[in-house]
């Protein structure tokens, strides 16, 4: 789903952000646009919040035509449900028009008004949530979405490249996770493994002991989802890390950021720190601030408490690349330590390979 150029891009700004913390350059910024919401998800409780609150379109233009964007900065447009922000048509006929690197992400209640979009003003991908079976699915979004759903990919796979995002929650199992993979197999299309985490904002109600009650063997995760990039390693690393013996600095958290509905700029969706709001402040004034660069020195590096995907897929990506090029104890030198397991000296080829044993075994 991502090529070696959207890798190349994010490693040039990484490092541009790592000499110039100064002049970052932001590689992804997901615009949570609106809370507006036409599910009911058990998981996430933003279709519930009042009064409903969105970015407006002026805003919108004016964090696109922001310093710190670039031209293959990654806009992803989120809630609630994007398309239902009262200026959806107009945020995407600009983007379409001005900066053409942007994903759209929905739920799928409204297939038709989704198609239409995508084919007047196509985005970068189009991201769909499915979490399991029909029965499953529609217990989770607590309304009957699994058809709408199907009707969405049918309608849309062939306009633009298209994403499931399946996420394991309390509410579903792997059962489920086979059930969307052979799915996207049928279709053709691509899947994205995400694993629940409690996000303040999204006022969970699964709280922290039940989302860290997830738990599995290596050998319990279904074997298709390694035809699907970047999903078998994260699903399969978090058992290392909800046993405490994973470390990994949170590089991704100095080029992506998410900004919500209310203009808040949080250093991640995990923790309680705000870097500063666009209402208030330009974003590239909010990043490249004293106290931000402070922010993340300190926690870039003693940071390991979440296995939020937005973030944590990208830093698995990103060690696991240097160590094809460079041996562990080097990389180490520059960017500290970092570890896959309890082994501290194992590299992530090495990791992997073991839990192939593991499998056939």
């Amino acid at each position: 789903m991502y090529s070696f150029k959207d890798y190349l891009n994010r490693g040039i700004r990484l490092i541009n952000n790592q000499i110039f913390p100064q002049r970052k350059k932001l590689s992804s910024v997901m615009l949570y646009a609106t809370d507006r919401c036409s599910a009911k998800c058990k998981h996430c409780n933003i279709w519930a919040k009042t009064p409903k609150q969105h970015l407006p379109f002026s805003k919108i233009k004016e964090i696109v035509r922001s310093k710190a964007i670039s031209k293959t900065t990654v806009i992803g447009l989120e809630g609630g449900e994007f398309i239902l922000h009262p200026e959806a048509m107009e945020i995407l006929q600009f983007l379409s028009i001005e900066h053409s690197c942007f994903d759209l992400l929905s739920n799928c209640v409204q297939p038709e008004k989704i198609h239409s979009a995508i084919t007047k003003y196509p985005p970068k991908r189009l991201y769909i949530s499915l979490d399991g079976t029909p029965q499953t699915h529609n217990n989770i979004r607590g309304v009957d979405l699994y058809d709408k759903v199907i009707r969405t990919i049918q309608l849309c796979k062939d306009i633009v490249p298209v994403s499931v995002m399946f996420t394991l929650t309390p509410f579903n199992d792997f059962s489920d996770l086979q059930h969307v993979a052979d799915v996207c197999t049928h279709h053709g299309i691509d899947l994205r493994v995400g694993i629940y985490n409690n996000m303040e904002y999204f006022d969970t109600t699964v709280k922290s002991n039940q989302a860290q009650s997830l738990s599995f063997q290596v050998a319990d995760i279904p074997l298709s989802i390694k035809n699907f990039p970047e999903n078998y390693d994260f699903v399969s690393l978090y058992t290392q890390f909800r046993a405490g013996n994973l470390l990994l600095q949170c590089r991704s958290i100095t080029d992506s950021i998410v900004i919500y509905p209310t203009g808040d700029i949080p250093l991640c969706q995990n923790k309680h720190i705000t870097l500063g709001n666009v209402f208030n402040q330009p974003l590239h004034a909010i990043i490249n601030s004293k106290q931000t660069r402070a922010i993340h020195r300190h926690h870039k590096n003693h940071c390991n408490q979440c296995w939020v995907n937005f973030h944590r897929k990208y830093d698995i990506v990103f060690f696991r690349s240097l160590e094809k090029i460079l041996p562990k104890p080097i990389i180490q030198l520059f960017f500290s330590k970092y570890h896959w397991c309890n082994n501290k000296k194992i590299t992530y080829k090495a990791y992997m390979k073991n839990n192939e044993n593991i499998v056939q075994k």
